[in-house]
């Protein structure tokens, strides 16, 4: 029974072009190796290692840059003790109309008193400007330090200058080790994301980023399953460019450098537009949807990759949006708009202005890969 379901899953015939099997790639050539599916797994334990590193980075980096930054903690105010009002907090935080007139009669409480209780209830909750300095950093170094390492592995990989580079001879192409470390890093990270979406800032589209670790972890590790490593590397390192400086937004933001804060975010909408508008679709999708087909010829995979790299672009499309809004903001008014989408709480005077989700992104972050824009929130794109 479990075979069959395997069987079904790991279609040959759907996954693969015709006349290729999985035995075919478990015979590389003799010097050369092709991607396995069961070495992919290493992300999983290596996530683990990250999710640690991430611990402590946060702790004896990040925490200490913050502190020098005078970014402080800070103890928020505590909401009166109240069994009624917590237990109606506990399944609406945000008590409606009719809720809060019920409240008033069974209490006895004026409504305004009610709306300032859960109001302080839900500050209470939220995460100080110190651990959304910590979260970004690390995000921001992970970034960093993954960008660098793409660009030196590609700026030597002919695919990187000739797209056509990444079809030929497609899907027994070797397997490189800089591509392997680089998609085991991205895979063991998003798995990471996934331990700490639980623990992390929760914000309001943690469902929809929910789900976008999860399709970001299936293309991934779906590409790399079917040996599409050069495309896919590209993919990737596109999507992590403009998100180095979405969160260098947010640590200038956290910071109160504000006009650094406006430079940066500036800056994240004009990579945004260079990556995601331009070299995305022109470059890389182009690529995979057009040359592809004209060097490997389409199977039934090939439908289903394209069509999520196209859904991919329409949301680049629509952040892009909602990203310019901002920017033309922080331009012609000095400071980047205010958010409501950022944090649990939705204190309107509180947060910059964002899309997303990531976008997740937030949608997408991707890494998204996601990944809509704002220097207080988070990104989603991928």
């Amino acid at each position: 029974m479990t075979s069959s379901i395997l069987d079904w899953i790991w279609s040959e015939s759907f996954w693969l072009p015709q006349n290729v099997t999985w035995a075919d790639l478990e015979r590389p050539p003799p010097g050369e190796e092709y991607p396995r599916m069961r070495d992919i797994l290493y992300a999983l334990p290596l996530a683990v290692c990250v999710f640690l590193l991430r611990m402590l980075f946060e702790r004896l980096v990040a925490k200490p840059c913050a502190q020098i930054l005078q970014i402080q903690a800070g103890v928020p105010r505590q909401a009166q003790p109240n069994a009624v009002l917590e237990k109606v907090f506990q399944s609406k935080a945000c008590p409606d109309t009719r809720t809060l007139e019920g409240l008033s009669k069974q209490m006895d409480w004026d409504e305004r008193k009610i709306q300032r209780w859960f109001r302080v209830r839900r500050n209470q909750d939220r995460p100080s400007v110190q651990k959304k300095f910590c979260e970004s950093m690390w995000r921001f170094t992970f970034y960093l330090g993954i960008f660098i390492y793409a660009i030196r592995h590609l700026w030597v990989s002919p695919w990187m200058w000739d797209t056509r580079e990444c079809w030929y001879n497609y899907p027994f192409q070797p397997l490189s080790a800089g591509q392997f470390n680089y998609y085991v890093a991205e895979l063991a990270f998003y798995w990471s994301l996934m331990f700490s979406q639980f623990i992390d800032i929760k914000r309001k589209d943690f469902i929809i980023m929910i789900v976008h670790h999860l399709a970001t972890i299936f293309l991934i590790t779906f590409s790399y399953a079917n040996n599409m490593l050069r495309a896919g590397t590209l993919v990737m390192c596109v999507h992590d460019a403009s998100d180095i400086f979405l969160e260098a937004a947010k640590l200038a933001n956290y910071a109160k450098y504000q006009r650094l804060c406006d430079g940066l975010f500036v800056v994240f909408s004009i990579s945004f537009f260079i990556t995601r508008l331009v070299i995305y679709p022109f470059w890389v999708v182009y690529s995979v949807l057009v040359e592809s087909w004209e060097i490997a010829g389409p199977y039934q995979a090939w439908w289903l990759l394209n069509g999520l790299l196209l859904v991919l672009q329409t949301l680049h499309i629509i952040w892009f949006y909602l990203i310019a809004r901002i920017a033309i903001k922080a331009i012609f008014k000095g400071k980047v708009a205010k958010d409501d989408r950022s944090d649990i709480e939705s204190s309107s005077d509180e947060e910059i202005d964002s899309s997303s989700g990531k976008n997740p992104i937030q949608t997408l972050n991707p890494k998204d890969n996601n990944h809509t824009g704002n220097p207080n929130g988070d990104t989603h794109d991928h």
